[in-house]
């Protein structure tokens, strides 16, 4: 299991030739509750954002994130269907009864199949401090909405 913030500044390896592509800047959400795949900054001074499909990572490392050919990557998808993790990060989450869970912080997936397994929410520094982290699982795609992201809590 991988988080959001962990692969985050990861740099993408090419294993054929070993040499560094770029760094992993965002996760692209498929409205179906899924990690289609990443956003991947390359290049030296003209920084140019590419989409990898997750379907072409060869691994996931803790130093990096490894794929077989540059080619992979792609002009940056847009459109309706996807939302960027960095886009959400910090929207407030609630229940579909109305009840305010927290703030989004983090996205917890399987690199493998880039199935999303849980939400981390904050309610605020001290809180985590005094309550610890707190964990959302569900097995319903989210609503993401311009205001707030609604979860069913009860498919847990």
């Amino acid at each position: 299991m991988r988080t959001f913030s962990l692969l985050k500044g990861q740099a993408v390896f090419e294993t054929k030739s070993g040499r560094k592509i770029g760094e992993v800047t965002d996760l692209f959400l498929s409205t179906t509750g899924t990690v289609e795949g990443l956003l991947v900054k390359k290049g030296v001074f003209f920084k140019q954002s590419c989409f990898l499909d997750i379907q072409n990572v060869s691994s996931f490392g803790w130093d990096g994130v490894m794929i077989d050919d540059e080619n992979a990557l792609e002009k940056q998808k847009e459109g309706s269907e996807y939302t960027s993790a960095h886009s959400i990060e910090g929207m407030m989450m609630l229940s579909k009864s109305g009840n305010s869970l927290g703030l989004l912080k983090d996205v917890y997936f399987q690199e493998e199949l880039g199935t999303i397994v849980g939400y981390e929410i904050t309610d605020g520094f001290f809180s985590d401090i005094m309550e610890g982290k707190q964990v959302i699982h569900t097995r319903e795609p989210l609503t993401i909405g311009k205001d707030a992201i609604i979860v069913d809590v009860n498919q847990t």
